[in-house]
């Protein structure tokens, strides 16, 4: 049945509390713009296997939902940003990024212990190879264990002992109320987000006209810019969602000669050797207007500076007794 029979606009997610709950405020604001609205959960190969998340492939999480979309199951597809991948797809449009979440990474430890303070030898839990490098680079002789599951599996894992600290989205946190189990929001000084972490994309069929400039009005233009910029950092590196690559961009406030104030964009990049050997970071400011090429310019300095010798290394041996688990929350 087509949506203009149901006269209701189905949207596809994924069926974790973290991919519902996201999807819902898109719900919430397009039953606030005058439509009527619903949930389709929509089963990922991500949800299915346990395997690490770089082993299966970019896209993993958002391959059914695009495959919904094409067959007509679904209106629109909520996805986390970051689970895109770069390259774009003619048949669908990225009709609007809602507001974004703090897009840093959260430190969950036990005793309330911030970063700096976990000993040598800590057993701290990631699922993503870009935190693995990034805190492998610190120096802290951290022992870094790989880690799948729901957010509350992955909390749960410090809470019994079996980890002292896990490192997860802090946006996926404050979605699902669970902000109080947070023992520091990490600086990108010390740890930068995956490009457009805390981001949501709310994606159309291309030719769903009408639908597409209602959901527009969810469209927040800081975070569309931000995400373009990092992304297009992405893009150039030629780096997938799992690569151990981190990007931040902020919309800032400058002031010109005149005194006067206009806003500019800051974006940040970091590329990390998987195993910590090293990491090489760069910045750069520009046109908010010119937000997908800054990034990009950026990359090309990273590039410069050895960038792609770095992607290349691999990731060392995970040890015996690993926390890697199934089912997983994204974040």
């Amino acid at each position: 049945m087509s949506q203009s029979e149901k006269n209701v606009v189905r949207i596809g997610t994924r069926g974790s509390l973290l991919a519902t709950t996201q999807a819902e405020t898109v719900r919430q604001g397009l039953i606030a713009a005058g439509l009527d609205a619903e949930l389709v959960i929509v089963k990922t190969a991500g949800d299915l296997s346990a395997a690490p998340v770089q082993t299966i492939g970019v896209g993993v999480f958002t391959a059914a939902l695009r495959e919904a979309l094409t067959d007509g199951k679904v209106d629109i597809a909520v996805h986390s940003y970051k689970d895109l991948p770069t390259a774009p797809d003619e048949r669908f449009v990225i009709a609007a990024i809602p507001p974004r979440e703090d897009p840093r990474d959260a430190l969950v430890a036990r005793d309330g212990l911030v970063l700096g303070e976990l000993p040598a030898g800590a057993r701290i839990g990631t699922s993503a190879p870009r935190r693995a490098a990034q805190l492998r680079a610190l120096g802290q002789g951290l022992d870094v264990q790989p880690l799948r599951g729901n957010l509350d599996t992955r909390i749960g894992k410090v809470a019994s002992g079996e980890l002292d600290a896990v490192v997860v989205a802090r946006a996926g946190l404050a979605r699902i109320g669970r902000l109080d189990v947070v023992t520091e929001a990490l600086d990108p000084v010390q740890m930068l987000p995956a490009p457009a972490q805390g981001a949501l994309a709310v994606e159309c069929r291309s030719a769903d006209v009408d639908l597409i400039e209602v959901v527009r009005t969810l469209d927040d233009a800081n975070a569309r810019a931000s995400v373009a910029a990092e992304r297009g950092l992405l893009a150039e590196l030629e780096a997938g969602c799992t690569a151990p690559v981190g990007a931040i961009a902020e919309v800032v406030e400058s002031i010109d000669e005149d005194g006067r104030v206009f806003d500019e964009l800051s974006v940040r990049g970091c590329v990390a050797a998987i195993d910590g050997s090293d990491s090489i970071r760069a910045s750069i400011v520009g046109a908010v207007s010119g937000a997908e090429e800054l990034g990009r310019d950026l990359a090309r300095e990273l590039l410069d500076l050895g960038a792609r010798d770095l992607v290349a290394v691999t990731e060392p041996a995970p040890p015996a007794g690993s926390a890697a688990t199934g089912g997983v929350d994204r974040v």
